[in-house]
């Protein structure tokens, strides 16, 4: 190093010299000769052995690695020559051997056939390998990255790599040429032990090199030749020179490499990155040190005395600042050099400035904001939504995801979606960040489902888009999802939205899919149709079973109007609790009637364990809605308000299967199972078909009789007569009728019809029993004219107006219609379905059609009044107008145009021969058992209809609307705001209109509780099974089957039903009756749970009105007083006798006559008769006891 001018000699401590605290290190006995700069410029010691006449030697350290690089070179060049001179020649000796063996064939012949002598030896194998390619394939496969000891070769190398060049980093600060002490300097010897290996994987590198003059000119090469030859020159001379030791930052550029071989970067992006900001900071380091060299050193042609201090960090501060263009003139290069090389690195480092870094800052910049992983909290289980992520549907799922009513909820929601969200997204999810996250990726990507934890996950959701263009592709994506969620874990629970029922089959075929550990697929399509479906049999149902399942926060109006009252049920909720054991013993109405009475809750299903396995429940469980909680009675026998019970800390014993059966027995006649002739009998079916097929099991028991029986041997009951005698359960209670009980026990004492059925062979409930069926007929067999269906008269139909042409996607008019085919009803109480709309259309859908009785279509238009006067809309019993599905529309309120046109005409339309007003919105479905005339005189459902009505707005309709905003245009005389909520609107509270949107709210309830969305199915599909979906997955269409025990006990089953309180055995509870009354009176006596009032929307005034407008009141309080145009919707069994005479609740043919001869406006009675009957129903209540036993247990 160069002294400085002033005789500081720049040295280190102990064997290196540094350039502070000069005299204090040099020792005062050595003799230190100090020429002029141009004759001696390194100081020595006799403590360090160096040069005494303090000559620089780095011409010796350049010399080493000058002599090998280019002594390597020209023994590689000779070797080539020489090889290719020794082919030349040998090449020629060949030609000429071969010419001369061509040109004598004879002889060569001859020598062919002469036997060979001793000495001579066989040609040697051409393929044998040599020592020489053993060594070089050995080493090949060291340095490789494709084995984990080349890849861990190759790690290793960079790293010392990097440490090498950190160890120049600190010998920087030193003089560039002093003397050193190889024993005592520390960083020497790292650096020593550092170029020993790089010189030993350089051999490995050399005899792997397929071309050793290619590998000789390669970049790490030419590092290694300035870099580990001057190491081996320092430890000889006892000097050290600081040299080129700065190429080693090159080895940056294989940082990208590097990370790849250790599966750090995965993705283009991430690559490009790494490579040019490795390139780009490479060449910022090798240049600084080049300048650091050159300016501390001086130009050897000014004999070193033009030569600057600068540290490496102000080299590095230097480039960065030529290559910007900037420039500030603070430092600078004073060599020739120096300033050389600055003319040709600005013309390099400008154009790489410029290129690589707008492009760094680009990669940097589209780099995924949401691209992190899910960090999981102990203690908090977290779900996936994925699919259709939008504003819409994501505000809709986590409005009643989160809803206040849920109580905490400690369950995060991870989006997971492979687009960003927008900025109004991204403010909902900033509002909900505390249980929100969104990551950017796809559930197709296995590595974005690791980022998520799909594994740790409780569920993941799959949402769908409900208004594109294509259902079925969109049910193929999501079918994507499940396939890939599936693959990459299957035991994780997913709950999916499909668009169409077919699709549903697709499901099946993935072999980690089970219904059974909690997977569920909600078919939009299929639920749709099911709620229209039902609201033909009891209008207003659609909307009551759409507010159960969703989360409706409580909103309390003081005025006494319809919203009041039907807010207070839409507060209603459907929750899943397990079984007090105090209900051990007691029959399915006694517990119903104390759930209702006293609790305050409405019992409508329970899962007996042993029955049917679902959702891998061990114990029973019980279905009900309210806002209430229900604990354990045993311990409070001081309490009598619900509202004051308190958990406790009773234990819940075990029950036995026995005693689980008991809970749920004896629905129908109301007796204890000792002595109920419903359990006596041999019934052989299978039990867990059976319980799937119809899942109110609570209220079809029947077929368990031998099981029960079996129990019964084996655990006798412990209850004495007289106690049996409380509990209802002797045979001459007065509930239980002898046609009572053989009405519901089919398979005992079967009716007529079914005797008939097994005696004939006929076909005609399908293979599962669940629907009726019939064989399949060709379209044009049921196409009617306008002419013929006028001709028909048609009364008591179901008129579905469908538009449609060839190119709209199917809606699915299966699920509408198997509902109405469910094999509960008997075959003259079917309602027939007459189809309006495109021929073409509904040839497509005719295929799922054509196996379904009493079905007919009229090619036509919903627009067109002659088409809708010809299948008599105003005597049918609902009009049904179903969506165009055209969602290409970009205004969303186009969508449902022709729907709203065609409500809106039928509305305005004008009919004759008209009956009072009241007599046509009162009259309900009647149900089986209780019909007002004989079933001979009716061939609908067993009463007499109405003539006609007198204008379209008394006709039952409900609408299907694909925009929920669109909702305002269907009733004109409304006051509801466009940005009302749609089930605070008119329409909707009425059940005359209906969206899919409403079915958002299943995603969330299904999560929660998996048993409602098999509730909702079973009461809206007519029976809908696992069975029968894997059946149409197989043929696509119902199969006949002829009727057997088996197949006949599937008719057994619930059905809603809507009850009259104008007329019948309910009459006297209709004028001014309490609720719970009705509810009491209809259980025991009728066998029948009433659930829900259909009211006339202004029956609260006192003033008479020609409204005939009805809206939903769901499960009403006990005190809740009636009026007689009430319809009451209700559950109630299959009747076996329907088709026979009735005589036990039939009514003769006048009291219907005389009941339409009263006024139209009489539907509000006054308010103080309604108070005496009011506290005279109290009265009786309170009046009312209960066995000693039973009151025990209310205590």
């Amino acid at each position: 190093m160069l002294a400085e001018a002033d005789g500081t000699v720049p040295h280190g401590s102990d064997s290196s010299m540094r350039t502070s605290n000069i005299n204090n290190n040099i020792n005062p006995d050595s003799s230190i000769l100090i020429s002029r700069m141009a004759d001696v410029v390194i100081p020595y010691s006799s403590e360090v052995p160096c040069d005494n006449n303090g000559q620089r030697m780095w011409w010796a350290f350049l010399a080493s690695s000058m002599v090998t690089f280019f002594g390597g070179l020209f023994i590689i060049l000779l070797w080539r020559t020489l090889k290719y001179l020794w082919t030349v020649c040998c090449h020629c000796n060949i030609k000429n051997k071969e010419a001369q063996k061509v040109n004598n064939p004879a002889n060569n012949q001859a020598a062919d056939r002469a036997p060979k002598g001793p000495d001579e030896k066989e040609e040697a194998p051409a393929n044998e390998v040599g020592w020489m390619t053993s060594v070089k394939d050995w080493a090949g496969v060291m340095i490789s990255a494709q084995t984990l000891t080349g890849r861990v070769l190759v790690v290793l190398v960079f790293a010392l790599s990097i440490g090498a060049l950190g160890i120049y980093f600190i010998d920087s600060s030193d003089p560039i040429e002093s003397c050193q002490n190889f024993y005592k300097d520390f960083t020497l010897q790292i650096d020593m032990a550092f170029n020993v290996f790089f010189l030993l994987y350089f051999g490995l590198r050399f005899i792997a090199a397929n071309d050793k003059l290619w590998f000789w000119l390669e970049v790490n090469s030419v590092v290694d030749f300035f870099t580990v030859p001057p190491v081996f020159v320092s430890v000889y001379l006892n000097r050290s020179w600081l040299g080129l030791r700065f190429l080693r930052a090159l080895r940056l550029i294989q940082f990208s490499e590097i990370l790849q071989f250790l599966n750090i970067l995965k993705t283009s992006n991430s690559i490009k990155l790494v490579n040019l900001c490795s390139i780009f900071i490479s060449t910022w380091l090798t240049a600084a040190g080049f300048i650091h060299l050159v300016e501390n050193s001086g130009d050897p042609w000014e004999n070193f005395q033009n030569s600057q201090s600068l540290s490496y960090w102000e080299c590095v501060y230097l480039l960065m600042v030529t290559m910007s263009t900037v420039g500030y003139g603070d430092v600078y290069a004073r060599t020739t050099l120096g300033r050389l090389f600055m003319v040709f690195f600005i013309l390099g480092g400008l154009a790489m400035f410029a290129s690589y870094v707008p492009e760094i800052i680009e990669l940097i910049g589209n780099r995924k904001k949401y691209g992190g992983s899910y960090s999981a909290v102990n203690g908090r289980k977290h779900i996936v939504v994925c699919g259709h992520i939008t504003l819409e549907s994501v505000s809709n799922f986590l409005k009643d995801f989160l809803h206040k009513d849920r109580d905490d909820v400690n369950v995060e929601i991870v989006f997971l979606h492979n687009i960003s969200p927008n900025l109004e997204l991204e403010a909902l999810f900033k509002r909900h960040f505390t249980q929100v996250e969104f990551y950017q990726g796809s559930v197709l990507n296995p590595h974005d489902l690791a980022r998520v934890k799909i594994e740790s996950a409780d569920a993941c959701l799959i949402l769908a888009n409900k208004y594109c263009a294509d259902p079925d592709a969109e049910d193929a994506s999501n079918i994507m999802r499940v396939i890939s969620i599936k693959n990459y874990h299957p035991k994780i629970r997913i709950i999916t939205q499909m668009l169409q029922y077919h699709n549903k089959a697709h499901l099946l075929n993935i072999p980690s899919w089970n219904w059974k550990e909690g997977d569920d697929a909600i078919c939009l399509a299929e639920l749709k149709a099911g709620f229209i479906a039902q609201s033909c049999l009891a209008q207003g149902l659609s909307t009551m079973l759409a507010n159960l399942f969703s989360m409706r926060s409580f909103i309390e109006i003081e005025e006494d109007t319809w919203q009041k009252y039907y807010l207070e049920g839409v507060a209603n909720e459907m929750y899943t609790e397990y079984l007090s054991s105090a209900f051990v013993g007691l029959s399915f109405p006694m517990v119903c009637e104390l759930c209702y009475v006293k609790l305050k809750l409405l019992l409508i299903r329970i899962f007996p364990e042993h029955l049917i396995q679902l959702r891998s429940s061990n114990k029973i469980s019980r279905l009900f809605f309210s806002s209430q909680v229900l604990f354990a009675a045993s311990c409070h026998d001081d309490i009598t308000d619900p509202k004051r019970i308190k958990k406790c800390g009773c234990k819940r014993p075990k029950m036995s299967v026995y005693k689980r059966m008991k809970l749920a027995c004896c629905f129908d006649c109301g007796r204890s199972e000792q002595d109920c002739s419903c359990m006596s009998g041999s019934v052989h079916s299978n039990m867990d078909t059976l319980q799937r097929a119809y899942p109110l099991s609570s209220v079809s028991v029947h077929d368990c009789a031998t099981t029960l029986r079996a129990f019964e041997d084996e655990h006798p009951s412990t209850l004495s007569p007289k106690k049996k005698q409380r509990n209802g359960g002797m045979r001459n209670s007065p509930n239980c009728s002898p046609k009572m009980m053989s009405r519901h026990d089919p398979l005992l004492i079967p009716g007529n019809e079914q005797i008939e059925n097994m005696d004939m062979n006929v076909k005609r409930y399908d293979s599962t029993g669940m629907f009726h069926w019939c064989p399949s007929k060709d379209i044009e067999k049921v196409i009617l004219t306008r002419s013929e269906a006028s001709m028909t008269v048609l009364s008591g139909h179901v008129v579905v107006c469908i538009f449609g042409d060839v190119t709209s996607a199917l809606v699915g008019l299966r699920n509408l219609v198997m509902p109405l085919r469910a094999s509960n009803f008997h075959y003259h109480e079917l309602k027939p379905i007459v189809f309006v709309g495109s021929l073409d259309y509904l040839r497509r859908e005719w295929e799922t059609l054509h196996n379904f009785p009493k079905v007919s279509i009229l090619p036509g238009t919903p627009l067109s009044r002659a088409d809708l006067r010809a299948v008599n809309i105003n005597l049918c019993d609902m009009c049904v107008i179903l969506s165009a599905n055209q969602n290409n529309i970009e205004d969303a309120s186009l969508q449902d145009k022709e729907c709203i046109l065609a409500t809106l005409n039928i509305k305005s339309m004008q009919f004759d021969d008209s009956i009072g007003v009241l007599q046509a919105n009162s009259q309900g479905f009647t149900p089986p058992g209780m019909d007002r005339s004989s079933p001979d005189s009716s061939p609908v459902h067993g009463f007499v209809r109405q003539a006609s009505v007198t204008t379209g707005s008394n006709i039952p309709i409900i609408t299907e609307l694909v925009n929920d905003s669109n909702v305002q245009f269907l009733d004109q005389d409304d006051d509801d705001d466009p940005d009302t909520e749609l089930y605070l609107t008119q329409p909707f509270a009425c059940g005359t209109a209906f969206a899919v949107s409403v079915l958002d709210s299943l995603m969330s309830a299904t999560y929660f509780n998996d048993n409602i969305l098999t509730l909702i199915r079973t009461l809206v599909t007519g029976g809908a099974t696992p069975e029968l979906e894997a059946l149409l997955a197989e043929e696509n269409a119902l199969r006949g089957g002829y009727s057997t025990p088996q197949t006949l006990a599937n008719r057994d089953r619930c059905r809603v039903a809507q009850l009259a309180l104008y007329d019948g055995p309910f009459a006297d509870l209709g004028d001014g009756g309490c609720y719970g009354d009705l509810f009491c009176k209809a259980l025991k006596t009728y066998n029948m749970l009433c659930f829900g009032i259909y009211r006339l929307r202004d029956a609260h005034l006192g003033a008479p009105s020609q409204c005939t407008k009805r809206y939903v009141i769901t499960n009403p309080p006990y005190e809740f007083e009636l009026v007689p145009t009430d319809l009451i919707f209700c559950l109630m069994q299959f009747d076996h006798n329907a088709g026979q005479s009735r005589t036990s609740l039939s009514h003769s043919s006048h009291s219907s006559h005389s009941s339409s001869k009263k006024s139209s406006s009489v539907h509000s009675i006054p308010p103080s008769n309604r108070q005496n009957r009011s506290s005279k129903t109290r009265e009786s209540r309170e009046k009312q006891k209960y066995p000693l036993w039973l009151e025990r247990r209310l205590q």
